[in-house]
């Protein structure tokens, strides 16, 4: 299974044009006097923009540990268009790691209209200084179509649960848990025929929890470490 496997699921710009307007809407900046966002303290190599002058909090800032502080959440921006990105929840400096939580994929499970939201690779929406920490577990969400019996045969597995995403009777999405992380990105041994795929990092922690517990498993973030820039 490709590291950057995605499915597609009808895209359509007018569906993410609203969270475009939103995000610029919600952006306040952050206070460069604290260099805080929240709770969390930002500091080099990361760098928040003035909410005064509207500009960089410091000088020659690396671009990208630019970090967007929304209603008072630090947020990491994705590499991918109009896909949300990660809300940071704690940062390690002195280990240069730091938890996130993977805001698209909480975007599909609470969109109105799940026959468009687009899941992807978390691993493909990170920008190449940033790295999943090799100590998380990962969860697996499969897209079975209905019509050859895939998701049929989904069902009947028990170490799938299904979510609360599906589209009609085209097709419906199965979260699988407790698969170790693999460095090259290799997860051939976890497909399903006529079910894409893609992985989700999940906290170590999370060993030995139920796949039906997906959602709360995305809200508890996994670990990312960065090289220094």
């Amino acid at each position: 299974m490709s590291r950057s496997c995605c499915w597609f699921l009808a895209v359509l710009w007018v569906w993410w044009l609203p969270w475009m307007l939103v995000e610029a809407e919600d952006q306040q900046g952050g206070d460069c006097l604290a260099m805080k966002c929240g709770n969390v303290n930002i500091s080099h190599p990361f760098w928040l923009t003035d909410r005064a002058t509207g500009r960089a909090c410091g000088s020659d800032p690396y671009p990208d540990f630019d970090v967007a502080c929304i209603n008072s959440t630090p947020t990491l921006r994705s590499s991918i268009p109009f896909n949300r990105g990660f809300k940071i929840l704690n940062i390690s400096y002195e280990e240069r790691s730091f938890y996130a939580v993977d805001l698209g994929k909480l975007d599909v499970l609470n969109a109105t209209d799940k026959c468009r939201p687009v899941f992807y690779n978390t691993s493909v929406k990170l920008t190449p200084p940033f790295k999943i920490a090799p100590v998380n577990l990962n969860l697996i969400l499969y897209n079975c179509t209905e019509e050859d019996g895939a998701a049929a045969t989904a069902r009947l597995n028990r170490e799938l649960a299904p979510t609360n995403v599906s589209c009609g009777n085209q097709w419906v999405v199965f979260a699988r848990a407790g698969v170790p992380h693999d460095g090259t990105g290799n997860y051939n041994n976890y497909t399903l025929k006529g079910c894409a795929a893609v992985v989700v990092p999940v906290p170590a922690s999370s060993e030995g929890a139920n796949a039906s517990n997906y959602k709360q498993l995305f809200d508890d973030g996994f670990l990312l470490t960065w090289d220094p820039p």
